[in-house]
């Protein structure tokens, strides 16, 4: 199947998602993350774009940037997964490909999500219980809001929800799921599909009166293995995302 020609964003601004091919590590060690944020600031000072937010973790990377002429997203993501691509092949003494086939972008309008989107990327380190607060995770643009830095480029996101409501926003926990990697393009008959493999045939709407741990298992492995979404869990089996989400 022919790959889809990527869609260049009227407003210059992309989301932008890289994932480590076949679930591999990206960053092992804080030198890996600390090299992957050098390349960025050389990269951005060469080709004058904007860093609006990222979050680097163990195997994905997320960026929400803003080209200075269209089509440069392409040329800007060339460069430097192949740039971190050669440290760290060499570093591991590793061949082949990085990256999964190549990294998805999404281009993001300045409306009512793109302040969500911003916030998705902050708590993901949250979503992955890998710190309790935002500003304990080094490795995403929420410091460099909060505590000041050169990478990021700030200003345009609190101008357009001023600092306290900025930060009020933050604090709460987003429902949104900006998932560049297709999984809200399933539809609910193939996510049923994928739950009733799951279950052996059982019914999706049943996994609510199963006992709490078998249920907790069947729910994690949905969000982990099949890589669906807390909302389209919640959807289909009627289990709350507060549930869905704890497991």
């Amino acid at each position: 199947m022919p790959r889809q020609a990527r869609q260049f964003s009227d407003t210059g601004y992309y989301h932008v998602v890289c994932r480590g091919a076949d679930h591999q590590i990206l960053f092992n060690d804080d030198e890996d993350f600390r090299c992957m944020l050098r390349a960025l600031h050389k990269l951005k000072l060469i080709m004058f774009f904007e860093i609006n937010a990222y979050c680097l973790l163990a195997n994905n990377m997320h960026i929400l940037l803003k080209e200075k002429n269209m089509g440069d997203i392409s040329l800007i993501m060339k460069r430097l997964m192949t740039k971190y691509a050669i440290y760290f092949n060499k570093k591991y003494r590793k061949t082949g490909s990085l990256v999964t086939t190549r990294y998805k972008s999404t281009p993001v309008r300045i409306d009512e999500y793109f302040l969500p989107r911003l916030r998705y990327i902050h708590q993901m380190p949250l979503k992955v219980r890998m710190v309790s607060k935002l500003e304990d995770y080094a490795y995403s643009s929420y410091q460099e809001y909060v505590f000041g830095g050169d990478l990021s480029d700030t200003a345009f996101s609190i101008v357009l929800a001023g600092w306290h409501e900025w930060l009020r926003f933050h604090s709460e926990e987003g429902e949104e799921d900006f998932d560049t990697f297709g999984r809200q393009m399933l539809g609910d008959e193939e996510i049923r599909r994928k739950i009733l493999h799951c279950t052996g045939g059982r019914p999706p709407e049943e996994i609510s009166e199963w006992p709490k741990d078998e249920r907790n298992n069947m729910l994690k492995l949905l969000r982990e293995n099949e890589a669906l979404s807390i909302r389209q869990i919640e959807r289909l089996t009627g289990i709350s995302r507060g549930i869905v989400a704890k497991c």
